[in-house]
């Protein structure tokens, strides 16, 4: 008795794949705590499931229909494994990040971190380090922050003079930009670029 026996195989492809898919995608929109595969066995298992349940009406009309074709049968078990379980999590980002579900759900982006940077805006930043040093900057197309669950990390695109009231001067000369970690930073203000 082998694990890769063609019973075992399929039951595998058919209730693990397509939940596993849908975990990894959920992950990719929305970072949060990385967890072995391992642990996610059951939960991969049981968003298969939600996905048959969903899909119920297609997969039991298309089973009864006629349709005798190698190549509709296999688009559409295609889909049924691998394309609806990555359109899931995008349904269910959609859905979670409407004001109406906001006013009774947590919001899905666990860090406020991840919530401002993943607007993709434009920012005069001042980053305040713990020893109260001060760095300004530019948060713009070429700048980049971290996400979770990677520590906070950021790096401005270019790097400021401020004067002795925290006002931006002029851009330092023959830089690239800062990378600023996260066991610096006290605190990070941004500004509007208007």
């Amino acid at each position: 008795m082998s694990i890769w026996d063609t019973d075992k195989l399929l039951l595998f492809i058919g209730f693990v794949v397509p939940g596993f898919l849908s975990i990894k995608v959920y992950q990719l929109i929305f970072p949060g705590t990385e967890r072995p595969a391992s642990s996610m066995l059951v939960d991969a298992i049981a968003y298969s499931c939600i996905n048959y349940s969903i899909l119920f009406a297609p997969i039991y009309f298309f089973s009864k229909s006629e349709v005798s074709s190698l190549g509709y049968t296999a688009l559409f078990y295609f889909c049924v494994l691998f394309l609806f379980p990555v359109i899931w999590p995008l349904i269910w980002k959609y859905i979670r990040t409407r004001d109406f579900f906001q006013k009774n759900a947590p919001h899905p982006t666990s860090k406020p971190w991840d919530w401002v940077f993943e607007q993709r805006e434009s920012y005069w930043v001042k980053v305040i380090l713990k020893d109260g040093t001060i760095i300004g900057g530019l948060y713009s197309n070429k700048s980049f922050s971290s996400s979770a669950p990677s520590p906070e990390q950021i790096y401005l695109e270019e790097t400021w003079l401020l004067d002795e009231d925290g006002a931006f001067i002029r851009r330092k000369n023959r830089t690239k930009g800062v990378i600023i970690l996260s066991s610096e930073i006290s605190h990070i203000e941004l500004r509007d670029l208007n």
